[in-house]
């Protein structure tokens, strides 16, 4: 919802580019940089406290982002927000891998599609907010409440014994030992890479269709709700593809069609390209994040809580790509700086293992 709000949000609290780049970039950096403390603490035994607590603040922090009045006091509740995030959901996310390990690619294939419901719900959501006259506060502080049953709702979720006898030193040296293994870290690339063509390129779609495609702020929505929507609809094929395709096989040849796809939308210049082509974008980029993940938990048999610790150092780096490109959008404009983005394909296509190297998860 929030990034199909960002040309709201931008107008009502006077944001700059920079600023805009700060909001998204800053949070992420510092829930990555607490993502190795809270994988080790859940390896450690503490697992469901986590879980509970972080969706107890999830909620707290969304309230106070929807009483936001400039860029502070909206900055401050997305830090609170943000490492909260990385103990509700990814440790749940965790869980559900440890549950069956011989199933971990389609399983994430499956919480793919459950979170695309969120990301087409949102935009629609904030449509309605808007018609109701709630605008994006109200919309906002509804989410806030919604969150509260599925906090308390965690304290039922099963969690696997403690990974190395529950001893802390002993979680904390084994995520570190397997930060040097090349399987690890391929994995660790190929999630930093694809998320330019994923959390960073929907952070600023709906900017670039009013500011450089100049659209209406409702025609933006509807844009990224299309992008969404055919990712939802790509995340459902996914799940039966999957039976019949290597997720490595997909990986590649779904990059190379969108390093063809994402200049063309790019250059076309009408409103109708555009969605049309962010329907294709949006099916292609399915898959690009369940199966880097499915492949990280695999490279880390039995100690999932490791795998969303070194997910978050990982996270620590990416988490500086949104700031940068809000910078060099303000320096040098966005319809400019949207080309970087095409680097996540080439990247999938340069660090993505072939079939005959990739073990299946």
């Amino acid at each position: 919802m929030r990034a199909a709000a960002w040309p709201l949000i931008r107008h009502d609290l006077d944001l700059s580019y920079a600023e805009v780049g700060l909001v998204l970039g800053i949070p992420g950096f510092v829930g990555s940089a607490l993502d190795p403390l809270i994988g080790v603490l859940a390896d450690g035994g503490r697992r469901r406290a986590l879980v509970v607590g972080g969706g107890l603040v999830v909620a707290l922090a969304t309230a106070l982002s929807a009483a936001s009045t400039g860029f502070w006091t909206l900055l401050v509740p997305l830090l609170i927000w943000n490492p909260a995030v990385g103990a509700f959901v990814s440790l749940s996310q965790a869980t559900l891998m440890d549950l069956a390990p011989e199933q971990r690619e389609r399983r994430m294939a499956w919480w793919t599609l459950a979170g695309s419901f969120g990301y087409v719900g949102g935009p629609l959501l904030l449509a309605a907010g808007i018609w109701l006259g709630l605008g994006w506060r109200g919309v906002t502080f509804l989410l806030a409440l919604a969150a509260l049953p599925l906090a308390f709702q965690a304290r039922r979720l099963p969690v696997p014994p403690a990974a190395n006898g529950g001893s802390l030193r002993r979680s904390a040296h084994d995520a570190l030992a397997a930060l040097k293994r090349f399987e690890v870290l391929r994995w660790l690339l190929l999630l930093e890479a694809s998320d330019l063509m994923l959390d960073v390129l929907h952070g600023f779609l709906a900017l670039y269709l009013v500011d450089v495609a100049g659209v209406r702020p409702i025609e933006a929505g509807l844009g990224v709700a299309v992008w969404t929507g055919a990712g939802l609809v790509g995340d459902a094929l996914l799940i039966p593809l999957l039976r019949r395709v290597p997720g490595v096989v997909y990986l590649r040849w779904s990059a190379a069609a969108a390093l063809a796809a994402y200049p063309a939308f790019l250059l076309v210049p009408s409103l109708a390209g555009k969605l049309l082509l962010l329907a294709v974008l949006g099916l292609l980029n399915s898959g690009w994040y369940a199966i880097p993940k499915a492949g990280l938990y695999s490279a880390l048999p039995g100690r999932s809580g490791a795998a969303v610790a070194l997910g978050g150092v990982g996270g620590v780096a990416g988490a500086a790509v949104p700031a940068c490109v809000g910078a060099l959008a303000g320096a040098v404009g966005l319809g400019a700086t949207m080309w970087l983005l095409v680097l996540a394909p080439v990247a999938l296509l340069a660090l993505a293992p072939r079939s005959r190297d990739a073990r299946e998860p």
